[in-house]
């Protein structure tokens, strides 16, 4: 598989071929409808200039980004394989063994978190579909890299266990990772594509989960910790469909949630402990009823979403926000990458969690396809991974020019 490091020279050039594989490059349920997006604004009239460089290409659905506090920078892609990127530029494998990776349909080699402490460590965390014997799951795993980042072993073989996954389309496998402020593990799952997950308080699917990063085992404080509750005590937050994104607001304990709808509103969620978020396709039981609200107002205490895409919907992934001086007007901004939408948006919220704003990044409206991470760097600069399939994929690296 081909990797290289290089400049993006006179604006970007992608040409017809990314254009036909980002029209057919995801999955039905990600590409299913027209392509729209909700009711924007034009970008700030103060809104920087952005410098849009390609820091590795020829890659395959590089589903997740993460950066040390040294600017090394790891990817990971759905069918499995990690690349580093050093501080020099050089872009490299990272041997690993994906041997027992189950990737089918939307499930593969999925979020990828370094550990607070990488550079004393090495640590890092995936959550990948995995398959054992004649069965399929997903599962955290915790990994060590070499000091060369040309090697990974892993070390907790899984840190989680038994989350769910749809062993016959890989439909709805979540799952992204995150550390909250209090050194937490979240880590974002799926509902399947089965309509009694969500609300099931028995099952990892459609949560959000919080653990112990060394152990894998629930914190004493998850909201769910308590004995014969019928609860598993990982569960921080449910009543979720597919969450793809994570985003830990600077200089508060705030983490925001995104997540796929179904044929209308995806959604922007402020995590609360113990907090339902609503999604019940299984209504009355047995069935998966897609046509129902994200948030259902007939179920007590639903917590409402902070955003929603409204109808259709653009298949939101991944969420970060922007931190910085240097950002301007775009500094505080969260930002969520779009599948179907093949764009970034800004949303800007006040301090209660309420939109404000809402508007398209100009340089990344329409221009590089499918958009699976958005993710600040440790460098201050914002990272993006496309995913348009056959090899036509980027890492791409944005900083504000001025």
């Amino acid at each position: 598989m081909l990797r290289t490091a290089r400049a993006l020279a006179a604006g970007p050039c992608m040409g017809a071929v990314l254009l036909l594989s980002a029209c057919s490059g995801g999955s039905p349920a990600e590409d299913a409808g027209s392509v729209s997006a909700p009711p924007t604004t034009s970008a700030p009239a103060g809104a920087p200039s952005l410098a849009v460089e390609v820091v590795a290409d020829g890659l395959d659905h590089p589903w997740d980004v993460a950066q040390a506090e040294d600017g090394t920078l790891l990817l990971d892609e759905r069918d499995g394989g990690v690349t580093a990127v050093l501080p020099d530029g050089t872009v490299q494998e990272v041997r690993a063994d994906f041997g027992d990776l189950f990737a089918d349909g939307e499930t593969g080699l999925m979020g990828l978190a370094l550990d607070p402490d990488f550079a004393g460590n090495g640590r890092f965390y995936t959550c990948q579909g995995v398959e054992d014997g004649d069965s399929a799951s997903i599962a955290v795993i915790s990994w060590t890299v070499t000091d060369d980042r040309t090697a990974a072993t892993r070390v907790e073989d899984p840190l989680i266990g038994g989350i769910p996954v749809n062993e016959g389309s890989g439909r709805h496998g979540g799952c992204r990772l995150a550390f909250a402020p209090d050194g937490a593990l979240l880590v974002g799952t799926g509902d399947n594509a089965v309509g009694s997950r969500p609300q099931d308080l028995g099952s990892l699917a459609g949560k959000v989960l919080r653990a112990d990063p060394a152990t894998g085992e629930a914190l004493p404080d998850n909201p769910f910790v308590a004995p014969d509750d019928g609860a598993a005590d990982l569960i921080y937050t449910y009543g979720h469909r597919n969450v793809q994104g994570l985003a830990v607001r600077p200089g508060t304990g705030e983490v925001y949630s995104v997540e796929h709808g179904p044929d209308r509103d995806d959604e922007v969620n402020l995590l609360r402990p113990g907090a339902n978020f609503g999604w019940d396709p299984d209504g009355a039981g047995g069935g998966y009823d897609e046509s129902v609200p994200m948030t259902d107002p007939e179920i007590e205490g639903a917590v409402p979403a902070v955003w929603d895409s409204g109808a259709p919907p653009i298949a939101p992934s991944g969420g970060t926000f922007l931190d910085g001086a240097e950002w301007g007007d775009y500094d505080g901004l969260l930002l969520i990458g779009a599948l179907r939408g093949r764009h970034v948006l800004a949303l800007r919220l006040d301090e209660s969690g309420s939109l404000v704003e809402q508007f398209r990044i100009p340089e990344l409206d329409g221009t590089y396809g499918r958009i699976r991470t958005v993710q600040q760097g440790t460098d201050g600069a914002l990272y993006v991974t496309t995913d348009n399939g056959n090899g036509q994929d980027q890492l791409l690296r944005l900083t504000p020019e001025g």
